[in-house]
């Protein structure tokens, strides 16, 4: 008999849940790891608290997206897999997902996904996906497309910065307007997701309501989450966020429909590489928009 159950998330899961996710993906990078790569570091303390912080807002939000895979050892669990998704609206999305790569092949991914996706209830979907060969092929055969990923690296050339105006500091009143435009881009707004995000970012919009847009910077100066009416709104936007990036930055999840991010990051001296897929099924490939590993 099967000792691991796959059931919905309760809170005090989520402390082994983070474990379980900790190696998993550090596993995951260490083995994809390119030779200019730095070395794969086990995820901080201060990592692992933002994790259960994140993971607590989505299971407060929508908790029948949220469930474990928990094995029974002796009298006590623990987590083997987790598959945190949410609906938003019209909108499904994939926040987190993996198994163990003990327990891997064993079916586990599998069943987490299948009660993840019953919870879509149809709905288009969307997330951002690793390279590993047995998740990527469950994607596809659940009906998702891939579309590869670029990432540009490096430390931004302070030379290129370009002069930016038309921006202001975002607020909770801006949230209106930002989820109809996350409604035109992809399918449904953030909705509390906004407030969230808001509270542990920055948040920078255009001034300019005609042309639309908004970036969520964090605490390294990297753009979180892009999104903008136009393309020129979205250059200015990640400007923004190089303008206040320290040292080695990241613009991750540029899809081919975003290659004015591209430009952006070549301008600014920084390296282009691929980073996995953005998972889509219903829907098309937002843009302009740089998506959320998270919040999507």
């Amino acid at each position: 008999m099967d000792s691991v159950q796959v059931r919905p998330m309760q809170e005090n899961d989520l402390p082994s849940a983070e474990r379980a996710s900790a190696v998993t993906f550090f596993e995951a990078e260490r083995a994809t790891r390119r030779v200019s790569d730095p070395e794969v570091e086990p995820r901080p303390a201060v990592t692992s608290k933002q994790w259960i912080d994140r993971m607590r807002f989505f299971l407060n939000a929508d908790p029948g997206g949220c469930w474990v895979a928990m094995e029974a050892d002796a009298g006590t669990e623990s987590a083997v897999g987790f598959a945190i998704s949410q609906n938003r609206g019209r909108l499904w999305f994939l926040a987190t997902y993996g198994v163990l790569p003990g327990h891997q092949g064993r079916g586990i991914g599998k069943r987490l996904m299948d009660a993840a996706l019953a919870h879509a209830d149809g709905r288009p979907g969307i997330f951002s996906s690793s390279v590993h060969p047995g998740a990527t092929r469950r994607y596809r055969l659940a009906g998702f497309s891939l579309h590869p990923q670029m990432r540009m690296v490096g430390t931004v050339d302070r030379s290129t910065l370009p002069a930016v105006d038309g921006l202001r500091e975002g607020r909770s009143d801006d949230f209106e307007w930002m989820d109809r435009l996350d409604r035109d881009l992809r399918v449904a707004g953030h909705g509390p997701d906004h407030g969230y995000m808001l509270n542990t970012l920055r948040l920078v919009v255009s001034a300019d309501r005609a042309r639309p847009g908004y970036v969520y910077i964090d605490d390294r100066g990297q753009a979180s989450l892009l999104a903008a009416a136009h393309p020129e709104t979205a250059q200015r936007l990640l400007w923004e966020a190089l303008a206040s990036s320290q040292g080695r930055t990241l613009v991750n999840c540029i899809t081919t429909p975003n290659e004015w991010a591209v430009d952006v990051g070549l301008a600014a001296r920084l390296d282009i590489g691929q980073e996995g897929y953005i998972a889509v099924r219903g829907m098309p490939v937002p843009a302009p928009y740089l998506a959320s590993g998270y919040f999507l």
